[in-house]
């Protein structure tokens, strides 16, 4: 059975412990978050996943960054001066060291709201966000990871998805519910994240006090910001010079503000640690963050309408 009621601070950090009633217990944990679900012509999804035995040495690795970077949280929208910088650089560094080494992989969704499959009238973005994370889980949970794997799921308890009511209707759904041929319906697909993916328990909870989510958050905020601002990371290169990121120059030298300077030195290191650590992500030849091979343990997936068919869904005259 499912549960989705907020848990206390040591349930979050402890989720193993207190497995309820019939839950199995994890082997793998997963942390989400989103970002411009319903603004802006780039949007995407995060999602950070793990085994359970790798848990708490990652969270506590990530607490002991924020602590020593001054600030309890750093979310993307918060990298907008030097100590959400630094706060940032340092969980990245650590996250694609420790990708590399196969202690997690972060995925990251991001969809183009100009392509063909959004070229409807009226599209209903919630609707599009719970396609967009089936596909997520999807190639994650299904593809990335052991078929076996039992999964609790922690997403940001502050998006747009309402986790509550997925949970009610999974927690009821019978192991024999007929599934029909549109995997996207309301019903089916909240009855298929448990059937298709194992995900026994969803837990909202606060960024604030999960690192884990914070990275997820990170991830996805630089992966579109790195799409839908190319142009200005690369006006920004070409004021700065690639290497010159200890003296950049002033706000009114490039014609950048300051949340912009913060965001292009960020994603300029970011680029640089992804060369060191040998990850397969190119920036500047895609115009943004991009994975060509999906194995990677660090991958940016640009969505692609899958065939003619495939497209965003339309608001009924109900949801207005």
């Amino acid at each position: 059975m499912f549960h989705s009621a907020s848990l206390s601070r040591q349930e979050i950090r402890n989720p193993v412990q207190f497995a309820r009633g019939n839950d199995l217990m994890p082997s793998h944990l997963a942390f989400s978050d989103e970002s411009s679900h319903n603004v802006g012509r780039f949007r995407g999804l995060g999602l950070v996943t793990l085994e359970t035995s790798y848990e708490q040495t990652v969270r506590r690795k990530l607490s002991e960054l924020l602590e020593s970077s001054g600030i309890q949280e750093v979310k993307w929208q918060k990298v907008r001066n030097a100590r959400g910088r630094f706060g940032a650089s340092k969980l990245f560094d650590y996250a694609l060291d420790a990708a590399r080494a196969r202690k997690f992989r972060v995925d990251v969704l991001i969809w183009d709201t100009h392509d063909q499959r959004h070229a409807i009238t009226g599209p209903d973005d919630r609707e599009n966000l719970h396609r967009m994370y089936y596909h997520l889980f999807r190639n994650v949970m299904k593809y990335r990871w052991p078929d076996n794997a039992v999964w609790h799921l922690y997403p940001d308890e502050n998006n747009a998805m309402d986790w509550d009511s997925v949970t009610k209707i999974l927690g009821n759904a019978s192991s024999r519910t007929e599934i029909v041929d549109d995997l996207f319906s309301n019903r089916t697909l909240k009855a298929r994240l448990k059937r298709d993916f194992r995900i026994e328990r969803i837990i909202p909870c606060s960024s604030a006090e999960e690192p884990l989510v914070q990275l997820a958050d990170l991830f996805v905020g630089l992966g579109v910001y790195s799409r839908a601002c190319f142009d200005v990371f690369n006006r920004w290169l070409l004021a700065n010079g690639p290497n010159n990121t200890l003296f950049p120059l002033s706000e009114s030298e490039d014609g950048l503000g300051k949340s912009d300077n913060e965001r292009c030195r960020v994603l300029n290191e970011f680029e640089k640690a992804l060369r060191k650590n040998k990850h397969s992500v190119s920036l500047r030849k895609s115009k943004g963050l991009r994975t060509r091979n999906p194995e990677e343990r660090v991958n940016f997936w640009w969505y692609e309408p899958q065939h003619s068919k495939d497209k965003a869904p339309v608001r009924s005259a109900r949801s207005g």
